[in-house]
């Protein structure tokens, strides 16, 4: 949708009429130790969730255990956890569309 025209009224009665520039986002940058940084964790999760399917279908009797709530809190009942992967698709797609 385009951007709106703001109109604001001086005090001496002439109108002075600003456009907002298009806001961009820099570009985000990644550091080596970032990038070093969410590939630990994003490996250390794997395991994790191997673990615990392990587990789940009796091939391993220890590792990491599911925390579940033995009495959930009733505020939480319409929580919807994010889909973060599809999150950052849906940001890489739109920034794509943005820039053509």
């Amino acid at each position: 949708s385009p951007a709106q025209k703001l109109v604001f009224n001086r005090v001496n009665g002439k109108k002075l009429q600003v456009l907002p520039q298009q806001v961009l986002a820099p570009e985000e940058c990644y550091t080596l130790a970032h990038e070093e940084n969410v590939r630990f964790v994003y490996e250390a999760w794997q395991q994790v969730e191997q673990q615990l399917d392990g587990s789940r279908s009796g091939e391993s009797a220890c590792g990491p255990v599911q925390y579940v709530e033995k009495t959930p809190n009733p505020g939480l009942k319409n929580f919807v956890p994010i889909d973060l992967e599809e999150w950052w698709a849906q940001q890489f797609l739109a920034k794509i569309e943005n820039c053509s």
